[in-house]
């Protein structure tokens, strides 16, 4: 088995291509030991010292320290991964569930139109860019002009996150949708 491996824009995250489905739908993004005990792979990842962060998405996982160098990780990210798709063992637990983008969205009816298409530019032209760096970007809510996304994986915590959303996201959504002010993370 041969896992690819990428940086991110978050220099405290890196990326793992596995070249195996990792999760038929949604996105999962992990933030502790307790959250992990979910998954058997996220669980043998946070048994590595400086691991922060797990996210899986459909075909990658994204890895968070907290501290230590790259170099002293990967080795130990790497051979948890190998092992774990060798195993044959399930991403998730029976019973777990995975974060879908409609996981507690809020917004008026009045709005449904707008929202609808706040939906369809995330999901068609942000989504997939955020995905090559690693991370996921679903909508949350919209009220007064004010759209609110949730950054998870490598965005969440990254660096550049906030020009993202200012210069990029704002600026595109903006421009489709005149009534939309502002972005906001969540």
């Amino acid at each position: 088995m041969f896992i690819q491996t990428e940086t991110t824009p978050n220099p405290a995250t890196l990326k793992f291509l596995p070249g195996k489905a990792v999760l038929p739908e949604g996105t999962l993004d992990l933030r502790s030991k307790e959250d992990a005990e979910r998954s058997p792979l996220a669980a043998k990842l946070f048994e590595i010292p400086d691991v922060s962060g797990v996210f899986f998405a459909q075909d990658f996982i994204t890895v968070t320290k907290n501290a230590g160098e790259w170099q002293h990780l990967k080795p130990a990210i790497l051979g948890a991964i190998m092992e774990h798709y060798l195993s044959g063992e399930p991403i998730l637990k029976s019973g777990a569930s995975v974060q879908t983008a409609a996981d507690e969205e809020f917004f008026d009816a009045d709005d449904a139109g707008t929202v609808a298409t706040i939906k369809e530019l995330i999901e068609t032209r942000v989504r997939p860019a955020v995905a090559n760096d690693g991370g996921d970007i679903t909508f949350r809510g919209y009220k007064d002009g004010i759209v609110f996304l949730n950054m998870k994986g490598a965005c969440a915590g990254c660096p550049s996150s906030t020009a993202t959303l200012k210069n990029g996201i704002e600026n595109l959504l903006r421009h489709f949708v005149p009534d939309v002010q502002e972005v906001r993370p969540m």
